[in-house]
């Protein structure tokens, strides 16, 4: 469906109906498939006959989600994951080996240093992080060896916005991959593949289902990076995504524009109110024009996104007096969803990672992130004034 808009893309495409011809996609709940003799199934298992094998690398709810999710992203290809993590991992150990060298955002999720810094190390591949948005500073920490540059953006938790274009061109030159997650923006809100980026990630627990109900993940891009590499791990190691949860995200995927206008828009509402307050040190958010790359947001992004990081004046105790002094809004570390959650990320989603690496990172013992969902915004002001206030 290449000339349909991205809101007919998110309800319509990848659909295969079965023949019952039903009007919802169908979710199919089994492990295997039947074939019709030896030589079929000696076919399908060697890759010389298209169709489904075995549901931990092909089933037809999961097909129909990576299709439409490549839609969505301008991709040539999708392969579904168990988790954001695990589309991590898969892109790593396929499309790397022991030797080769990353160049990574510092500003990147806590998780996502734990993997690069102790699990990929054991395996002989080094990380390099960059404290900087410029791409001056990663051409600075580029090797001979590096094979692979990483980047979130928005970054997650200060919403540092990073010039995929300007990476893209860098990582070519090196003879390296970009690859980039669009976790925070989605593809309603920001394509990297069309401002030149190889591969995107995404950890579809959190926007690209929007209720928090299940966990999932994606790695998309050209056929033969997606295909000929990450497909080929994971239907050896098997970080597969549940034909259940598929069938989940594929209805997210239907609402994702609509609920990522209104929540960036309640998001830069509560953005401008928390720059005002007396209680609040300073507020990170790519549509307010205080922030340092604004006007690359600006050019890249349809809107500043739905997350919402702000330094209270004190260090950890008065943060946790804010967070605890919620009533209404979620005190959760997940984020993407329509209800709207609290984290406080020194001592959550990157408190297992050294002292120097969350320093590295700007995270700060007075930061709280605050994924904002769509209640009211008065409501969700109110209840963050119960702690500022105090």
């Amino acid at each position: 469906m290449p000339n349909y808009d991205i809101e007919t893309l998110a309800v319509r495409s990848g659909t295969a109906r079965s023949q019952f011809n039903e009007h919802s996609e169908g979710l199919y709940l089994t492990s295997s498939f039947v074939f019709e003799n030896a030589a079929q199934a000696a076919a399908r298992f060697q890759g010389n006959e298209p169709g489904n094998v075995y549901s931990r690398f092909t089933n037809p709810t999961v097909t129909m989600f990576q299709e439409r999710l490549a839609a969505l992203e301008g991709a040539e290809a999708c392969v579904a994951t168990a988790s954001g993590m695990s589309a991590i991992l898969a892109t790593a150990m396929a499309l790397l080996k022991s030797g080769d060298h990353i160049v990574s955002s510092s500003s990147v999720f806590g998780a996502t240093v734990q993997l690069y810094s102790n699990v990929l190390s054991k395996f002989g591949i080094d990380t390099a992080y960059v404290d900087k948005s410029a791409p001056e500073a990663w051409k600075k920490a580029l090797r001979p060896n590096t094979r692979l540059l990483y980047v979130e953006t928005p970054s997650n938790p200060l919403t540092e916005v990073y010039d995929i274009r300007a990476l893209a061109d860098l990582a070519r030159r090196a003879g390296a991959l970009l690859v980039v997650d669009n976790c925070f923006c989605t593809p309603a809100l920001q394509r990297p593949i069309d401002l030149g980026a190889d591969l995107v990630i995404h950890s579809a627990t959190k926007y690209l289902d929007g209720q928090g109900r299940v966990l999932g993940g994606a790695v998309l891009g050209k056929r033969d990076l997606v295909m000929d590499g990450v497909y080929g791990f994971l239907r050896t190691a098997g970080p597969s995504l549940s034909p259940f949860n598929a069938w989940v995200l594929l209805k997210g995927l239907e609402t994702l524009r609509i609920r990522m206008e209104a929540q960036s828009r309640s998001a830069l509402e509560l953005a401008q109110w928390l720059e005002t307050h007396p209680r609040v040190r300073k507020v990170y958010y790519p549509g307010l024009a205080s922030h340092p790359q604004h006007d690359l947001a600006a050019r890249q992004q349809r809107a500043g996104g739905a997350v919402v990081s702000f330094e209270v004046k004190g260090d950890r105790e008065e943060a946790w007096k804010v967070v605890d002094s919620t009533r209404m809004i979620s005190i959760t570390a997940n984020l993407g969803d329509t209800k709207s959650t609290i984290t406080h990320p020194a001592t959550t989603t990157h408190g297992r990672i050294s002292a120097e690496a969350r320093a590295r990172a700007g995270i700060v013992e007075g930061l709280l992130r605050v994924a904002v969902g769509l209640e009211s915004v008065r409501d969700i002001r109110a209840d963050l004034e119960r702690g500022l206030g105090r």
